[in-house]
């Protein structure tokens, strides 16, 4: 550090600001209107959660933070299970959730002369009453995007990966992808002002890395690559384990329903959506939009009559 602070102190200082040429000012004022070529269309990406097989490591949500820089949220104890993150936000793009469904268990008197190894050979045996389901929650990166969708300065965009991508730099802050998000996956940070949520490491992606979050998975409970690959590995994921016993699992988000689109980061559940804190069956709110429009058009003709029939009556 002091060798590049001396470095930096033995930079030509200059008493005035430099003064930019006119070419240089022409230019910052057209830019942002040129229209450039879009990047070439790639084969669409994304996640397949399988939550039978994560462990709770949150390996995903550290290794996130490392890659994309997002500072730490304090050592608070929320008081659900061993889940300190407590939800996603504009600097926790994963969040690993503890769902504990545990029976209680029978108050069991201590045998008089019991040894160890006999206490672990009846700890093991004991029925066991319950589960604690786990899973890693991130963007879902759907299909047809409501906070795309409620962008009004074009902020959000499809990747060619397919990928939903906030352009922090366009942001205005406005929050509209807030309430927009059925899944309350963009936040608006309180440090920039800007909404911010998980890229699918775009900038990763492009370099032809896997995300950092499915690269740092032990048990592969995140896997990552081309979506049609990824629904059909997960459908034999789903038939595999009703072959086993599992009847309950299937998987969330990997079609379309009537009234949202498919998500291009789905997950295999055994347990009702809402157990895990996602809306058993998601509304785009768009689809209502058509009647807010008309609504609005109609008021709005309705204040114009009435202000021209006033100024007619008042002139007579």
């Amino acid at each position: 550090m002091a060798s590049r602070e001396i470095v930096v102190a033995e930079l030509p200082q200059h008493s005035e600001p430099a003064v930019a040429s006119l070419s240089d000012l022409a230019r910052r004022l057209v830019d942002p209107f040129r229209t450039v070529s879009p990047p070439v269309s790639r084969p669409a990406t994304g996640f397949f959660t399988d939550t039978t097989v994560c462990i709770g490591c949150k390996a995903c949500e550290v290794a996130c933070k490392e890659w994309n820089l997002l500072p730490a949220d304090g050592l608070h104890w929320t008081g659900n299970s061993y889940d300190n993150t407590d939800e996603l936000s504009a600097t926790s793009w994963r969040h690993v959730k503890f769902i504990e469904q545990l029976g209680e268990r029978p108050s069991a008197a201590p045998v008089a002369g019991a040894t160890s190894a006999s206490s672990l050979e009846r700890l093991l045996q004991e029925p066991k009453d319950g589960r604690w389901l786990m899973m890693s929650d991130v963007c879902k990166h759907c299909a047809a995007a409501p906070c795309q969708q409620a962008c009004p300065t074009g902020a959000i965009i499809h990747t060619e990966f397919e990928s939903v991508f906030i352009q922090p730099d366009i942001c205005n802050g406005c929050s509209s992808c807030v309430s927009a998000c059925p899944f309350g996956v963009v936040t608006r940070s309180s440090l920039d002002g800007h909404s911010h949520k998980c890229t699918l490491c775009y900038d990763r992606q492009r370099d032809g890395l896997v995300p950092a979050c499915a690269k740092a998975c032990p048990t592969q409970s995140i896997q990552f690559g081309p979506i049609d690959e990824l629904r059909e590995r997960a459908r034999a994921r789903v038939r595999e384990l009703h072959g086993r016993g599992v009847a309950e699992a299937y998987l969330y988000g990997d079609v379309p329903t009537a009234s949202y689109s498919e998500l291009n980061s789905f997950y295999l559940l055994v347990d009702r959506p809402a157990v895990y804190g996602l809306p058993d069956d998601p509304v785009n709110p768009w689809l209502s939009m058509k009647g807010d429009y008309a609504r609005a058009i109609g008021s709005g003709l309705a204040a114009i009559a009435m202000l021209l029939a006033a100024i007619w009556l008042g002139g007579m």
